[in-house]
Parts: C-alpha cells; sequence; structure tokens
C-alpha cells in the first residue's frame, strides 16, 4: 500500500497542472476578478461579516482568489496551498492587484511548521478536507494557528456528495460515508473544464460530519454551528438546476449539497 506522502505528491502534481487550466476558466473568470469582483459566496460572506483590520489564515487557498478577496475587504491575509504553481499565481496576483496578502507553499497539515502567528480568522472552503486522510492533526493545527477568542469557519461539500461515482455517466452510490481507504479517481478534464484534455489523478478521502465535529472540538473549539444547505454556490456535479438565486440544487433535492461550520477557540 502506498504512504501518504506518495498520494500528496500525486495530488500535488494534479493540482499544479489544474492552475492553468482553472486560471483560463470561465468558472474562476479571472478577468471579472482582476477587475474588482470578489470569489466569495454568500456562506462565508454572510458568516464572516466585516473582516477590516482582522487576521486571517486561509487554507488550501488555491491560486488566492478567496484569499485576495478577504485582502479587499481589509483582512490581513496568508493564504497556504500545497500547489507550487497555485502559491506563484497567487503571489503574481497579489502583486498586480497591489494587495499586501502573503502566500505560502505547503501540505496543510504542515501550516504550523512553517507558521508562527496566530490569527483572528482561520477559513477553508468547498473541496478541502477530502485531501485530507486524517482530520485529528488538521484540527490541532487550526486550533494552534488561531487567537483565544479567534474564528474558524468552513463551507464544505456535503459528504453524502461524495459517496457517489460521478465518472460514469448516472451518479451511482459507491463510496462509503466514513470509508478509511483512500479514493483514487483517474480522469480527463477538471471541475472548472471538463473539456480540457489534462489528466486529474486523485487520491482522497470522505470524512463524515461526526468526523469533523470530533476533530475540531476535540483540539478545544467551541462549534457555533453546523448548518446544512440543499444549495450549493458551484454547479460541479451533474444535472444540477440553477434557482433564482443563482444556487444550484439536485432535481430531486433529497440530500444536502454543502455544510458549513462555524467555531470558536475559547481557550
Amino acid at each position: 500500500m502506498e504512504s501518504n506522502e506518495s498520494y500528496f505528491k500525486i495530488n500535488k502534481a494534479t493540482w499544479n497542472n489544474k492552475v492553468k487550466v482553472h486560471a483560463a476558466s470561465e468558472m474562476y473568470d479571472l478577468d471579472a476578478f482582476k477587475n474588482g469582483k470578489s470569489s466569495l459566496m454568500a456562506y462565508e460572506l454572510e458568516a464572516l461579516g466585516n473582516v477590516e483590520g482582522k487576521s486571517l489564515l486561509h487554507l488550501q487557498c488555491h491560486f488566492g482568489q478567496d484569499t485576495l478577496s478577504w485582502s479587499r475587504m481589509g483582512a490581513k491575509c496568508v493564504g497556504v496551498d500545497i500547489s507550487d504553481e497555485g502559491i506563484t499565481l497567487a503571489q503574481q496576483l497579489n502583486k498586480e492587484l497591489q494587495l499586501d496578502a502573503n502566500f505560502i507553499c505547503c501540505n496543510v497539515l504542515d501550516t504550523s511548521k512553517l507558521i508562527a502567528d496566530t490569527f483572528d480568522i482561520v477559513f477553508t472552503s468547498y473541496g478541502v478536507i477530502g485531501w485530507l486522510p486524517d482530520l485529528e492533526p488538521w484540527g490541532q493545527m487550526i486550533a494552534e494557528r488561531l487567537k483565544k477568542g479567534g474564528t474558524f469557519f468552513m463551507s464544505e461539500f456535503h459528504p453524502m456528495v461524495w459517496m457517489f461515482d460521478y465518472l460514469e455517466g448516472n451518479p451511482t452510490l459507491k463510496y462509503g460515508y466514513m470509508q478509511d481507504e483512500a479514493i483514487y479517481e483517474e480522469y480527463e478534464g477538471t471541475y472548472a473544464n471538463t473539456n480540457s484534455k489534462m489528466v486529474s489523478k486523485e487520491y482522497g478521502w470522505n470524512h463524515g460530519l461526526g468526523e469533523v465535529v470530533s476533530a475540531l472540538s476535540e483540539a478545544g473549539l467551541h462549534i457555533d454551528y453546523l448548518q446544512e444547505h440543499d444549495e450549493s454556490p458551484y454547479n460541479i456535479l451533474p444535472d444540477l438546476v440553477k434557482t433564482h438565486s443563482g444556487m444550484y440544487v439536485t432535481q430531486d433535492k433529497l440530500y444536502p449539497l454543502i455544510f458549513t461550520l462555524k467555531a470558536t477557540k475559547i481557550n
């Protein structure tokens, strides 16, 4: 069996390949972003509100659009990501837009090895925890990087979403809700451009909501709320329907697509 380090290496290579494809994609709409459009979605904007003057650590930031959107709102931001190409582009955008965010390339689980500062806010969103084999060290790292009284917020795809295989026509129920084994997928294209010829090779892990809550609470965070939503801001699953609000839903709304969690470091 391959080690987690070899899985991370394969994932890093895939994310490096994704950066150019995503930067050119309609989904990420880099031109509009450069012209002032925020990449942040309603869930996180509503949850975190006014970030003016606050320090913010963005975990798994890809090429930094959300980090820089928080920076535009007045937060003092640091973004981390496993992809060298993503961090390089984030740094270029930061310079081009004359913002003052910092970006560091590392595996998110190694964040505390490279960053000693503590933050008012730790933020992560959309397609993040599935790249981690174990959430216990993730929760501990978040607690280490939060100031006392600081806020952790995540918006993430619901674990029920990852029980399905979407690669072969109609989605089929295939993976365990709390599956320990790594899930390997290899396919052409990427969620931001399904017509791309790049080959995505990815190892991921499924984490139930109980595991998420326990990892954070056992690290010393108080869970303020855990909410489940049947609307997604991203149209990344097959046959979603766009609503009047601009969100996306499954046709039958049988299960949630997103969950949001807010927590506070109390000690």
